[in-house]
């Protein structure tokens, strides 16, 4: 069915007796023609002659749509242009749009209330997962931008909410804030039970600045969200495509040598922000958290040796393993602030098992077993491998926390929860590995990030392992 329209120029002039809007009424629209004697210049049939107003009004389309949700008539308004011309094709392509079965587009409609029903549809997301994007909803896109209509959210707008987001905790001295900022700031104040960065305290002022990886993430989320406006066609297209984010810097890990260790232990000062244990340091932390009877000692053995991400781990569920045909353990992956290599939607990777993690699997399996039944029916079936002793999911700042604390006991060298992960791709190419097959068990996009994250790594492996070799041979004293 052919659907038709009207394209006309309003203004918002009203009527001085009853405040009406005068809409394409106006006479100030129009400019009426006079001849040389000053008198109203008249066409052929006699009627007086007139141009449209350049500098008065504006163009507009509209056009009947479908009924909304509640059954009521809708004729939204597509505009306001500057020319005729212009207002004729928006209301083509919405025409066109309907006729092809499309969504006509609610004029009305805000980008904050659109991210609230997004979000809503997102309810089959993991726990972790769902809570990261609503903080990115509510600290970020709509006091940033929600006031917008959906339709006029463009690239310019989501370039200013990064920067103004880059300037949180980081503000500019002697400039007077802007009021994207303001909002942002006045969100983050208002929203306590919100989990913000790792570490940080709602309510207290962070000292750093969000880094760009945090800007990175957020990025991610509002740019699926405007990407199921454009294929819902609620928006013609997503504009998050277009902007040019800051690059990501490059964290190259390093490794605990001994002579980096030597001068931990002098000084207590960490040499990097991403660092790699040495395979002989790995080792020593599976010894004292098998030693120490530690609850999650197989989760910590299967993140060192095959490098899941923390949220994948915490999230992996007994449905996906395969212990005793295909020996796999199959993954929804998730975000990571480290690897810029992250494929944008989340997919599923499958890695393969060796028997130790195999063997540790199947026991933790008969302690959850335990477990549940101790719990009775108290007990929450969350189908998670790794679960809270009453079988809910763990909280992921737990697992980090409790590993940090196991580190420090033990007095090796810190490294990050996540940096098992390094850990884990670091054994994986001393061993000799394939670069391909470490890029794919650890699930990076880019092969090519894999490389030129961990070639720098190796040769430092190898060498502490050469000096420690030379250290434990017996030799005289020697000059």
């Amino acid at each position: 069915m052919k659907r038709a329209g009207v394209v006309k120029k309003r203004c918002g002039c009203r009527d001085p007796q009853t405040r009406k809007q005068l809409g394409d009424r106006c006479p100030q629209l129009r400019v009426h023609l006079k001849d040389r004697k000053g008198e109203p210049k008249l066409g052929k049939d006699g009627q007086p002659q007139w141009r449209w107003n350049s500098g008065h009004g504006a163009w507009w389309a509209r056009y009947s749509a479908p009924p909304g949700p509640d059954g009521k008539r809708r004729q939204p308004w597509l505009g306001p242009f500057d020319t005729e011309e212009e207002a004729a094709k928006a209301l083509r392509k919405a025409l066109t749009v309907l006729d092809e079965g499309g969504i006509a587009p609610d004029r009305s409609l805000t980008f904050g209330a659109y991210l609230d029903q997004w979000v809503k549809g997102k309810k089959s997301l993991k726990d972790s997962t769902l809570e990261s994007y609503i903080e990115t909803v509510e600290l970020y896109g709509k006091p940033g931008l929600g006031h917008l209509k959906l339709g006029e959210v463009n690239d310019q707008h989501l370039s200013q909410l990064y920067t103004a987001i880059g300037q949180i905790n980081n503000l500019p001295e002697g400039e007077r804030l802007s009021e994207m900022l303001r909002r942002l700031l006045a969100a983050r104040a208002l929203a306590p039970k919100l989990r913000l960065e790792d570490g940080e305290t709602p309510g207290l002022k962070r000292k750093k600045p969000l880094s760009v990886s945090r800007i990175h993430r957020i990025h991610r989320v509002l740019s699926s969200a405007l990407g199921t406006a454009a294929k819902t066609k609620k928006i013609p297209h997503n504009p998050a495509q277009y902007v040019e984010l800051p690059r990501l810097p490059k964290r190259r890990p390093l490794v605990w040598t001994p002579e980096r260790v030597a001068r931990w232990e002098e000084t207590g000062k960490v040499p990097g922000k991403v660092m790699v244990w040495t395979p002989e340091l790995c080792g020593r932390f599976l010894d004292v958290v098998e030693e120490r009877g530690e609850r999650l000692y197989s989760l910590y053995h299967l993140t060192a040796t095959r490098g899941l991400r923390r949220g994948e781990v915490c999230g992996a569920r007994w449905e996906d393993t395969d212990l005793s045909g295909a020996k796999t353990l199959s993954l929804l992956e998730s975000d990571d602030e480290d690897d810029d290599g992250l494929k944008s939607d989340p997919s599923w990777r499958t890695i393969a098992l060796d028997d130790s993690n195999i063997k540790l699997l199947k026991a933790w399996r008969a302690t959850q077993r335990r477990e549940r039944l101790a719990a009775g029916a108290d007990w929450i079936d969350s189908g998670l491998i790794y679960a809270a002793e009453d079988g809910s999911a763990l909280r992921e700042e737990y697992v980090s926390e409790r590993f940090t604390a196991i580190v420090k006991a033990a007095g090796l060298p810190p490294i990050r929860f996540h940096d098992l992960r390094h850990c884990a791709a670091t054994l994986m190419l001393a061993a000799g590995v394939d670069m391909k097959v470490v890029s794919a068990t650890l699930g990076h996009a880019r092969y090519s990030f894999t490389a030129d994250v961990y070639t720098s790594v190796v040769p430092e492996v190898s060498r502490a392992a050469a000096e420690a070799t030379a250290a434990i041979i017996p030799r005289k004293k020697t000059q």
